[in-house]
């Protein structure tokens, strides 16, 4: 009865009462793990969302029509990577009479500095006026300035010709193509395709406006690391935070951070959720304890520590962040010490105990009958 009495009390989230005097308890079965000590992250976990690190919707800067794509849907393209072609030939036609311009003007020029040496040399026989050669001179000034007219309009329409075979301004992965081959384009105006860089890629997340101030202080000097993982894949992508918001944002009160992660083999994706771990510091040689082993009472959180004469003390403890399967024990459990992980039930403060291996997992396939 008192036993019933025993385990319905810590039922009630509080630790058992020691039996009265003169009831010998049996020893309680109980199965017990080492603290141990390890360097262990303190980290602020969020959820964030996959950011491309270059976002490019490609348009024509010619008007034109467009006869040939030179790419497929969803590519991986390098800078400089020829993707359309915008018809050249009324291009070309304007570098042509550009050019033909450009020869008749020196040839004009070339006329009026001849011209204007015959004057000058008749001036000096005074066989013409000072106006007549005034006017030779400036007739060679305007042919000159024709001429660099004509070698603008020139390098223009080869600028023009050349903007009728689109490239790839950045390495990434191409979208679907939005115009076909045949559709007439606008210059600045249609959007042909979005390129997205994948690698590397930002992370983006927000912290609380309390979680701010620690992050601020442990980013005096040096660059915080974070971890980022698919939902559904444990594998960890470690980056650096390269962004911090210069200001809180009003409606929600959190701030936007960014980590920049490797991505070589593009699972990361632009617009995906992803899990955040920002560390904020490591602790060096934290105390770690199996998750099972902190129970808690209307006291606070507590652990059953084995004596070397098998007896259980209860230690109330202090209680860190979570380590995987195991918790930080800030205060109350030493590196080395054994703790409780099951049969809390049947303890009881200064107790005896009897340690007994933990049980195998099943192997695989096998089932009860």
């Amino acid at each position: 009865m008192k036993r019933w009495l025993i385990l319905l009390a810590l039922a009630g989230c509080k630790p058992p009462a020691p039996p009265q005097k003169g009831f010998e308890m049996p020893p309680a079965l109980v199965v017990v793990a080492g603290a141990v000590a390890a360097d262990v992250p303190l980290y602020q976990d969020e959820v964030g969302r996959c950011v491309s690190r270059e976002s490019v919707t490609l348009m024509p800067q010619v008007a034109g029509r467009i006869v040939q794509v030179h790419f497929t849907d969803g590519a991986d393209v390098k800078a400089g990577d020829l993707l359309f072609t915008i018809d050249p030939r009324p291009f070309q036609a304007q570098l042509a009479a550009g050019e033909a311009n450009l020869a008749q003007a020196k040839a004009e020029r070339d006329l009026a500095k001849l011209e204007l040496t015959r004057a000058t040399t008749l001036l000096e026989k005074k066989a013409i006026s000072q106006q007549e050669v005034d006017t030779a001179r400036n007739s060679v000034d305007v042919n000159e300035a024709k001429v660099r007219q004509h070698q603008a309009a020139i390098e223009t329409a080869k600028l023009n010709l050349e903007y009728c075979t689109l490239r790839s301004p950045i390495d990434g992965r191409a979208g679907h193509r939005l115009v076909d081959p045949g559709n007439i384009v606008k210059d600045n105006t249609t959007a042909l395709v979005l390129i997205q860089r994948l690698d590397p890629i930002y992370a983006d997340f927000s912290v609380t406006e309390a979680a701010l101030s620690a992050v601020q202080k442990r980013m005096a000097g040096k660059a915080l690391t974070a971890e980022v993982r698919i939902p559904d894949d444990g594998e960890a992508r470690v980056g650096e935070l390269t962004f911090l918001d210069n200001a809180v944002q009003e409606g929600t009160g959190t701030v936007k951070l960014r980590a920049t992660v490797a991505n070589a083999d593009h699972r990361l994706w632009p617009g995906r959720f992803v899990k955040v771990r920002l560390i904020l510091e490591v602790l060096k040689g934290a105390v770690l304890v199996p998750g099972e082993a902190p129970q808690i009472s209307a006291m606070g959180p507590f652990v059953y520590v084995v004596t070397e004469d098998l007896h259980a003390d209860l230690r109330p403890v202090k209680l860190g962040q979570r380590q995987g399967n195991q918790v930080v024990v800030l205060d109350g459990v030493k590196a080395g010490e054994r703790v409780v992980t099951q049969g809390h039930m049947a303890v009881f403060p200064k107790g005896k105990v009897r340690i007994e291996e933990p049980k195998a997992p099943p192997p695989p396939g096998a089932s009860g009958h």
